[in-house]
């Protein structure tokens, strides 16, 4: 039986003649007379009329007609989640809170495009909330977020370790703090302080760091990117995992550059999230696994950040 002889059979019934049906169809009368006819014989029944005046449905025909027309609903809704799938695979979206965009995400991207050529990659910065919801609602395919060690991690999406490191000052070569082995909070404190802001896992951290106190003086950025920028132009020191640091371009260049912070234990995790529940288009599940092997090769990784 092939999906054909059904849609011709359909075609009869809708037209009332097999002739019609053969026009429409473009094909010749006894052509389609002799492939209904092969149905014929698979199912055993006389799916068509034929008399001297013309071929029509049969009776048993119009009771087969509803499974028939089911078969090809079928069909027809896989060909269209096919149609999907393909669209859907020729674009990737990931959420990223930018805290190891340039170090990770870069190169990651720059080896999937080698092996994936027509798939489009969307890069949307968010903060951790936002992400969450979009991967449940499916507007992102992808997610890069932090968690400080002992966060609850979300049970309704996926969630695949890919670096552990340790918060560090991030500050230009020429920086006070420069000269010192570690910065302890109030050798922090007498510097402009570049935060992130509020809903973001370092906003957070570095809340808790200060415990009610106040720097010198502070600005408020969104992303580890921007305030990496930040501190390359002199304007103060900011407080990042390693990992959004080391291998950065600005950091290999020897424009910024980090030292731990005193007496403080604390990890900060970055992971890559994909919902649970749906199918995850193969280029997603691709960047996904590409990802975990580029976290394994993450200067960070080398220099036992993480």
């Amino acid at each position: 039986m092939r999906i054909e002889q059904l849609e011709y059979i359909a075609t009869v019934t809708r037209l009332g003649s097999l002739r019609r049906a053969a026009e429409e169809l473009h094909l010749s009368q006894p052509a389609l007379s002799e492939t209904v006819r092969n149905l014929e014989r698979e199912l055993g029944v006389d799916v068509l009329d034929r008399k001297r005046s013309g071929a029509k449905i049969s009776e048993d025909g119009r009771e087969l007609l509803p499974h028939i027309i089911g078969v090809l609903d079928a069909v027809d809704k896989l060909r269209r989640a096919a149609d999907d799938q393909h669209h859907i695979s020729r674009m990737v979206r990931l959420g990223t809170v930018n805290a190891a965009t340039v170090p990770l995400l870069v190169p990651a991207i720059r080896e999937f495009r080698t092996g994936h050529p027509l798939t489009q990659v969307e890069v949307i910065g968010a903060q951790q909330a936002e992400i969450h919801r979009a991967l449940l609602e499916g507007s992102l395919d992808l997610g890069l977020v932090n968690y400080l060690r002992g966060d609850d991690l979300p049970p309704d999406v996926h969630t695949t370790e890919l670096l552990r490191g340790r918060p560090v000052v991030c500050i230009r070569p020429d920086s006070p703090l420069a000269g010192l082995t570690e910065v302890s909070v109030t050798e922090l404190l007498a510097q402009p302080l570049i935060v992130m802001r509020s809903g973001y896992v370092m906003h957070r951290f570095v809340h808790r760091l200060l415990e009610g106190r106040t720097p010198s003086f502070s600005y408020s950025t969104d992303g580890a990117e921007m305030g990496k920028l930040m501190v390359a132009e002199g304007l103060g020191a900011t407080v990042l995992p390693d990992f959004s640091i080391i291998g950065d371009p600005l950091e290999r260049s020897g424009t910024i550059t980090y030292r731990p912070l005193a007496a403080d234990p604390t990890d900060v995790l970055m992971v890559i999230q994909r919902r649970r529940s749906g199918s995850v288009p193969k280029a997603a599940r691709d960047l996904h696994d590409l990802f975990v092997r580029r976290a394994a090769a993450h200067p960070a990784a080398a220099e036992g950040g993480s």
